[in-house]
């Protein structure tokens, strides 16, 4: 039960939909936010802008962020018809060395990595590393503002104390919502 009442029943309104539907006026710019990070034109694949977000939330040890993006990855993936994006996002997880990513969203995902730590943490070698391997210059920007606007998301989440569906196949119906629909609509399981 979330440390606030936030006047939803959390179990059809989990994680940040709680919060969101208990302040509307705020949910609007976060959504905006959201959408244009994750699924506006980008260089960067939806799948993989997603792929991001699970990352740094699964280090911020955020259940229902990790879990949702992680099956809005999975979706997106599918959606591109990339093969396996559970399996690439179990092992991004759990090895990013090993993980059949690409060279630069490895280089992309440790610098998320150093965002989820402190804005510090990301250095020159790190940036350069990313370059070498292809990313730009909004790829760079967009990838730190996604790590850094996911720690505050997986704060306010779990800050509130908000409901997490236990099992991943929870995630799926809004997961398919999201490829769909996007960010900005009311999220129900």
């Amino acid at each position: 039960m979330a440390y606030i009442d936030l006047g939803v029943d959390e179990k059809t309104f989990p994680g940040i939909t709680g919060p969101m539907s208990y302040r509307p006026e705020t949910a609007k710019p976060l959504n905006e936010l959201a959408e244009v990070l994750l699924r506006a034109p980008h260089s960067l694949p939806a799948a993989d802008r997603e792929l991001i977000a699970a990352y740094v939330s699964g280090r911020n040890e955020c259940e229902f962020c990790c879990n949702s993006h992680t099956a809005f990855a999975v979706a997106q993936y599918a959606a591109a018809d990339t093969a396996d994006g559970a399996s690439i996002v179990a092992q991004v997880r759990a090895d990013l060395d090993s993980a059949p990513v690409t060279a630069k969203l490895k280089a992309l995902l440790r610098i998320a990595g150093a965002v989820q730590q402190t804005g510090r943490a990301v250095t020159p070698e790190l940036i350069e590393a990313a370059r070498a391997e292809g990313a730009t210059d909004l790829e760079l920007h967009d990838t730190v503002l996604i790590a850094a606007a996911f720690c505050m998301f997986n704060r306010y989440v779990d800050g509130l104390g908000t409901f997490a569906p236990p099992a991943p196949e929870d995630y799926t119906p809004m997961a398919q919502r999201i490829v769909e629909q996007g960010y900005g609509i009311p999220v129900q399981l």
